[in-house]
């Protein structure tokens, strides 16, 4: 084979290595241009950004208010007690004292906490629903009396794999002590290394699994003086 083919390949084959570069430092690279789009799509559009002008409004801007009568979505979602399981405190700024410690006056503080009490109606048939609803979700991790022994801690205690949190024990009395607003927090945002089950549980049965764990862990703790009087005997008898 004549010596010219062999140079025609070798500078073939060194062209096809540069479109590989331009690549390789396109990617590499930072720049405030959009890339290339070969087929276009939405990536890249003109829009209005969040609190810039817009001359097509008789006020100017391109932020549109609601319409009148607008609600929120999902019928009531700012009632942060419901929806949050969060109330707003406001602490009152501190009186000015004169003597051995100086306090100076200020502005009262605004601290969002969980609620301590119920915002929904407990029911009957609210606790069977939690029941029902802590089953599916919460025993495969904290077991059914929700000591912390479901079948997936069994089964990763058995795999000895040294990566698995132990779920809480809910009897523990720390967490006996959480309100309950904190409860449907840990609910709907995860812990440590439990999920977000906000996305997975509506906002009704996070409530009613809340009433239900917090019936089942009197359950674990209670005594004789907890039962009505009139069935006192019968239950001694058994």
């Amino acid at each position: 084979m004549p010596r010219w083919i062999y140079a025609s390949l070798l500078v073939l084959f060194a062209l096809s290595l540069v479109p590989l570069a331009f690549i390789a430092r396109a990617r590499g690279s930072k720049t405030d241009k959009p890339r290339i789009h070969i087929i276009p799509d939405m990536d890249n559009q003109d829009r209005y950004e969040g609190q810039s002008p817009n001359v097509a409004f008789a006020d100017g801007r391109a932020m549109r208010p609601p319409v009148h009568g607008t609600v929120p979505f999902g019928d009531g979602q700012l009632d942060d007690a419901t929806y949050r399981g969060t109330r707003a405190v406001l602490t009152p700024a501190p009186v000015p004292t004169e003597g051995e410690e100086l306090v100076e006056a200020g502005e009262p503080s605004l601290e969002v906490l969980p609620v301590h009490s119920f915002p929904v109606p407990v029911t009957q048939v609210m606790l069977d629903r939690g029941q029902e609803r802590y089953e599916i979700y919460c025993a495969p991790c904290h077991g059914l009396s929700g000591y912390g022994d479901g079948m997936i801690d069994k089964r990763a205690a058995e795999l000895q794999e040294g990566t698995w949190t132990i779920p809480s024990n809910l009897h523990d009395q720390p967490l006996r002590e959480k309100p309950v607003g904190y409860l449907f927090q840990v609910i709907t945002s995860g812990a440590r290394s439990m999920p977000a089950y906000g996305p997975q549980i509506s906002v009704e049965d996070r409530w009613a699994i809340v009433a239900y764990l917090k019936a089942l862990q009197r359950s674990q703790d209670g005594s004789i003086d907890d039962v009505p009087p009139e069935n006192r005997d019968q239950i001694r008898a058994e």
